[in-house]
């Protein structure tokens, strides 16, 4: 026998027919959504049949999709301004509770060091974390320079009057080596990130070029830009996605794909192998105490000059140069915008190349007295018709902008056109 929800649509549909008659010219979903709006969620629910569940129809695929995310870089023990850029950003209320403004809040590294208030910023940002996801939103915190330079025992920058929050250099050594902190950043922390704007693309840190490609993608208008292999005309989202890390991901660093993935893995078995050694005593007042025995070659590149944590040239290097050097990256990281501290200029958020490039270092910590900033990405992809072959065609929108005490700056608003069907959730 037929579902009682069958039979209901099917009497809608005979109800209708003589009002979509006469309404032909204006198409039948205008006239449906005039005369029994209702009837829409009716349509687009799945039907239960004896054959099985079967979806009437296909509009409820072609609903706008809207992503907020906000991003925050170098806090450097100093809570109280991280609580001031949270809270006029929107991604935290008065009392430093999560409000789910944001669906990501990005912090891009370096909350450790130059101030006092190392145990309670890794605390309040683990707070944050359980917050977040228990309203469907996601922190993606990243390691700073200065967070591995105290996992080698580099306590150059460690004020004594934060050593004392510790209560001890033994009882700070354990605590970022296998303590909370520590835990917190093995468990919750990586190098960099890619962060889709559409989840058509997956998850967060989704590995691209994805791991069931054979092979990476060309673009047949131009077969021989190596470049090119990274993009797919028929895959026309493949691009819409951020990339974040601490100080950046150089042009000619080896290990970039697949992307976040190679990366975070080095980086995940380098922290491990400075976190389970026998605890060197600090730099200063000892000797450097080095890497860990054992430090692959890939290891120890992933930490030097060149590497993601202390890379430097997209904020020194001229206009000329890193303009094309960063279409070389973004094609290689799946990503439209590199997003990163480290670097920082304390008059505000830095974007170059048409905001391919940000650093949102601006010296948050009192410890610089910059400028108390954070960054805002406003994503839409909204349906806006069908071509002639009946394809779906959508506007992708991005607003990003720079968020300070007294103002908002955009950096970008940009818009594109996609066709086809593409994953909602």
């Amino acid at each position: 026998m037929p579902s009682l929800r069958l039979l209901a649509v099917s009497a809608a549909f005979l109800g209708l027919y003589f009002v979509l008659r006469l309404e032909l010219h204006t198409g039948a979903k205008t006239a449906i959504q005039k005369h029994a709006p209702g009837l829409l969620s009716v349509l687009n629910s799945p039907v239960t049949t004896e054959q099985g569940t079967q979806q009437v129809f296909t509009s409820s695929s072609r609903q706008p999709f809207t992503r907020h995310i906000v991003a925050v870089g170098d806090l450097h023990g100093d809570i109280l301004n991280a609580q001031t850029v949270l809270q006029f950003s929107g991604v935290v209320d008065a009392f430093g509770n999560w409000t789910g403004d944001a669906d990501f809040f990005v912090q891009t590294g370096d909350i450790i060091d130059r101030g006092d208030d190392t145990i309670k910023l890794f605390s309040w940002m683990e707070q944050l974390r359980v917050q977040a996801a228990a309203t469907g939103g996601v922190v993606l915190s990243h390691l700073g320079n200065h967070e591995v330079m105290n996992a080698i025992g580099d306590w150059r920058y460690v004020y004594p009057s934060e050593i004392n929050t510790f209560g001890s250099v033994a009882a700070r050594q354990k605590m970022i080596s296998t303590g909370r902190i520590g835990r917190a950043w093995a468990q919750n922390y990586t190098a960099t990130s890619r962060l889709p704007l559409h989840p058509h693309l997956g998850d967060p840190n989704t590995p691209f070029p994805p791991e069931d490609h054979p092979v990476y993608f060309r673009r047949e208008d131009d077969p021989d830009d190596d470049d090119s292999l990274y993009y797919d005309a028929k895959e026309p989202l493949s691009h819409s996605a951020l990339s974040f890390v601490h100080g950046g991901l150089s042009p000619t660093y080896g290990n970039l794909a697949p992307f976040p993935t190679k990366i975070n893995d080095l980086a995940s078995s380098f922290l491990h192998k400075l976190q389970h050694r026998a605890q060197p005593p600090p730099h200063p007042p000892h000797k450097y105490p080095g890497l860990p025995q054992g430090t692959t070659r890939e290891e120890a590149e992933l930490y030097d000059a060149n590497g993601p944590f202390w890379y430097r040239g997209w904020a020194t290097d001229s206009d000329a140069k890193v303009c094309v050097d960063v279409e070389k990256v973004l094609a290689r990281t799946g990503t439209r915008r590199m997003i990163m501290g480290h670097t920082p200029d304390f008059t505000g958020i830095v974007s170059r190349c048409n905001g391919k490039i940000i650093i949102i270092d601006t010296g948050i910590s009192h410890a610089y007295g910059g400028a108390l900033s954070a960054l805002s990405i406003h994503y839409t992809f909204t349906p806006v018709g069908e071509n002639e072959q009946g394809e779906p065609i959508w506007t992708e929108r991005e607003v990003v902008s720079a968020l300070y005490v007294d103002r908002q700056d955009i950096i970008v608003d940009e818009e594109r056109q996609a066709v086809g069907d593409f994953r909602m959730v």
